[in-house]
């Protein structure tokens, strides 16, 4: 199974729409993963006519975003365990802040945003994945989105980084 994944999207504020290249890579994806910061519905609607998504609120989404998705969610895809959220507060700790919240959990990877920094650390006891941001790459060195793939219970994971569109 290979599952797109993108968080810190802010749109329309930072973008109108989803960037092309994040639309055809994920045209081609079973399953999306969002990490949160939509900001808008209409958004989710988007990502949601690409593939079936899975989304959390982030600390910018808007009151109805907010009313529709949870902070935090654990999804099951082929016997692996994925845990979703956005992250909160400072960036320094933010990694430690997001494995700990899932510790009872038993996942197998954990993927946030919030940092706007593409992040791939495959740890012990869990993959940690944050796809960085298509639209948004004021903290980070470049913009990007990430892909899981998902193979008899083993997870790969890849940023994919965006170049010269945003």
């Amino acid at each position: 199974m290979t599952i797109g994944v993108v968080s810190d999207t802010h749109i329309p504020a930072q973008a109108r729409s989803i960037p092309d290249s994040v639309k055809f890579a994920f045209s081609e994806v079973d399953l999306i993963l969002h990490a949160g910061d939509l900001t808008c519905l209409d958004a989710l609607d988007e990502f949601s006519k690409l593939a079936p998504v899975k989304a959390v609120c982030g600390n910018m989404d808007d009151p109805d975003v907010c009313d529709r998705l949870a902070t935090r969610r654990v999804v099951e895809v082929e016997g692996c365990r994925i845990g979703l959220m956005h992250g909160s507060g400072s960036p320094f700790g933010l990694h430690r802040r997001v494995v700990r919240s899932f510790r009872k959990d038993g996942v197998h990877v954990v993927v946030f945003g919030h940092s706007h920094r593409p992040h791939n650390e495959q740890r012990p006891d869990v993959l940690l994945f944050n796809p960085g941001s298509p639209t948004d790459a004021r903290f980070a060195p470049y913009p990007s989105f990430g892909r899981l793939l998902v193979e008899e219970g083993k997870v790969t994971a890849e940023i994919v980084r965006i170049n010269g569109q945003m």
